[in-house]
């Protein structure tokens, strides 16, 4: 079987690094904001000995792969053609896609949009959303005192300033925060205070992170951080952020395939104590996801879990993904 190799990949104009391992059918795994291949590494190890061929790339922006200066660069149908551009160079005419946070929303639309390349997916944390009736961005939360995250993300700089002074407390703070043991610690905290704490909302004075580092999660060791924590100050935050910077764009891009399903087999599953899970109409999505993905085979969810699901819950995420792609044979 091997060991996972890395190798560059040229795709819609831009080189892609891939981690790669295994022989088979092709599985491309995406992930989110602020990951990389890293954060499939028990299941590229896990798919590969099941008899597939796991690719996980760094996508544009991340990792080794290219970062274009240009926030434009950055819109949806970029990173769609990024995924059908990889299957060009990997000279294969399907795959099945696993998406985790932004790699999830990226395969939503992968999917939805080229049914004729990719077969069947499976998506983590974040469910189908139908087309917003308004500009996104417009109608996410804020206050006199605090921010939705995403609304933080939107001026260029920023955020930038704030993670690049010390990445490895940017990930730690990130990867404890939103794991489902930081969760748990939060709104046991909210619940001694009386004030539940709002989801995802960052203070307009201090900004987002905590002024020392917290423990880490006990899936994560300190080696794995450092791995995180050096891509990050190699790479920097830029590009990763430009994805949060085209929401709106995407919106308009978008509109010309408002109503368009998700017909291929799809597979979700997050954890219970994810924050993607608790924003406001999450549950009503993931309750009535089947009318836009009629194929969806089910919903899993994992009692205890926080939003870095295939971390997380590694063994339990890898076999669900591999009885799924048996069950398409």
């Amino acid at each position: 079987m091997g060991k996972p190799a890395e190798r560059i990949i040229k795709s819609n104009g831009i080189n892609l690094n891939i981690v790669e391992q295994g022989e088979g059918p092709l599985v491309v795994l995406c992930h989110g904001f602020p990951e990389s291949s890293y954060s499939w590494r028990h299941q590229i190890e896990a798919l590969a000995a099941a008899g597939f061929h796991a690719v996980a790339p760094d996508m544009r922006g991340y990792g080794k792969s290219d970062k274009p200066e240009a926030i434009d660069q950055y819109t949806i149908l970029h990173l769609v053609g990024d995924l059908v551009g990889l299957l060009d160079g990997l000279e294969a005419s399907t795959a099945v896609l696993v998406g985790h946070d932004w790699g999830a929303g990226v395969v939503w639309q992968a999917a939805r949009l080229r049914p004729d390349r990719f077969r069947a997916m499976v998506n983590l944390s974040v469910p189908y959303r139908p087309r917003s009736p308004a500009r996104p961005t417009s109608l996410m939360p804020q206050t006199a005192d605090a921010q939705f995250y995403q609304l933080y993300f939107q001026e260029p700089g920023v955020a930038e300033a704030e993670f690049e002074k010390d990445p490895r407390l940017t990930l730690g703070a990130m990867l404890y925060g939103g794991s489902g043991e930081g969760v748990a610690a939060i709104r046991a905290m909210g619940a001694a205070s009386g004030r539940p704490a709002g989801v995802g909302m960052v203070p307009r004075s201090g900004g987002w992170l905590p002024p020392s580092a917290p423990p880490l999660p006990s899936w994560l060791s300190d080696a794995e951080l450092e791995v995180y924590a050096g891509e990050f100050a190699r790479s920097g935050f830029r590009g990763p952020l430009n994805y949060y910077r085209n929401i709106d764009r995407n919106w308009e891009l978008t509109a010309a395939f408002d109503g368009v399903k998700v017909t291929v087999p799809a597979l979700y599953i997050a954890g219970d104590h994810d924050m993607v899970v608790a924003f406001p109409g999450a549950a009503e999505q993931i309750a009535n996801m089947k009318q836009l993905v009629p194929q969806l085979r089910d919903v899993q969810m994992l009692p205890g879990c926080g939003h870095w699901t295939q971390q997380e819950r590694p063994a339990e995420v890898s076999r669900a993904v591999i009885a799924f792609l048996h069950s398409l044979d």
